[in-house]
């Protein structure tokens, strides 16, 4: 059986692949529905193995069948945004194709990652059309989110961003929900080190992180990070790390929402995700949790 199969073999697929082979993960197995895309890709990768002393084996396929029944499958297939695109046009691009695919995993054993975005409304969509256990479908979401938001503190302090821990929740979009109770650099709460004006607008530099990346570029969207972040799920996975990640799950009661899929901080390990973890919040961040919840559900359970 395949360990990892990637369906969609574009910028964020193939480098989900060099991360992974890079990283020792698994074997990697491309698909694409672009006939000889993934066997070109994994073959280039494989020539870099010598340099770059990986043991990985990337191969692509034109057989969905062998990608869909891996281990650890990896969607990113779809459209991505183009500067001024909101992500709800981009749902609607990208929902009948989630739709195809979710059909297909019905009594999937596999543990999917979806990174198409946007990542909530197509994990919600997912889960509910594909009728798979809720544990072993997530999305990259918060923990994108986390990263950037790292990078940023480290930045603003001028320190190595691996000192800086950070927790962002909620949509992956203008609504997420970053946590300064939860954000801290070696232990210390990043609110004794930053003021309180500056950290806010640091938060929102994170909220417009992915479009600002759409706007410069003015062709795609980020793949670098999305990569990173997909191949980290993927060694958890893997590994069975018991690793404390933010992800896109399908709530089921938490914070008292069901039915839609926003990030909340989740042990993942083998099979998926082992433990949902409910920080303390402010009245404030669960009365927008629960709208974001409700935007979530009327999308998605919209017309398509």
């Amino acid at each position: 059986m395949t360990e990892i199969g990637i369906i969609g073999s574009g910028n964020v697929g193939a480098n989900i692949a060099f991360f992974i082979a890079e990283k020792g993960v698994a074997d990697v197995c491309l698909y694409d529905i672009k006939d000889g895309v993934p066997q070109g890709k994994s073959l280039d990768m494989m020539e870099a193995a010598p340099i770059r002393r990986y043991g990985t084996k990337i191969r692509g396929t034109d057989s969905f069948d062998e990608v869909k029944s891996a281990d650890i499958v990896i969607i990113t297939a779809g459209s991505v945004r183009s500067p001024g695109m909101k992500r709800a046009d981009v749902f609607e691009k990208n929902r009948a194709l989630i739709s195809e695919l979710a059909a297909s995993f019905k009594g999937s054993r596999s543990t999917v990652i979806l990174v198409t975005e946007p990542v909530d409304l197509l994990t919600t969509l997912f889960v509910q059309e594909s009728g798979m256990d809720v544990n072993r479908v997530m999305g990259l979401g918060g923990y994108l989110d986390s990263t950037r938001l790292r990078y940023l503190l480290a930045r603003e302090l001028g320190i190595s961003p691996e000192s800086v821990d950070a927790t962002v929740i909620g949509r992956h979009s203008d609504d997420m929900i970053p946590l300064p109770a939860y954000c801290s650099v070696a232990g210390v709460p990043v609110e004794n080190l930053i003021d309180a004006e500056r950290l806010e607008t640091i938060f929102a530099e994170t909220r417009g992180a992915g479009a600002l990346i759409v706007d410069m570029a003015q062709r795609a969207s980020a793949y670098y990070g999305p990569s990173a972040v997909a191949a980290e799920l993927a060694e958890a996975i893997r590994k069975d790390l018991k690793r404390t990640i933010p992800v896109s799950i399908m709530f089921t009661g938490q914070y008292g929402i069901e039915g839609a899929a926003m990030s909340l901080p989740a042990v993942i390990g083998s099979g998926g995700v082992v433990k949902v973890l409910e920080p303390e919040l402010t009245d404030e961040q669960k009365n927008k949790l629960t709208e974001s919840g409700e935007a979530v559900r009327r999308i998605v359970g919209g017309a398509s």
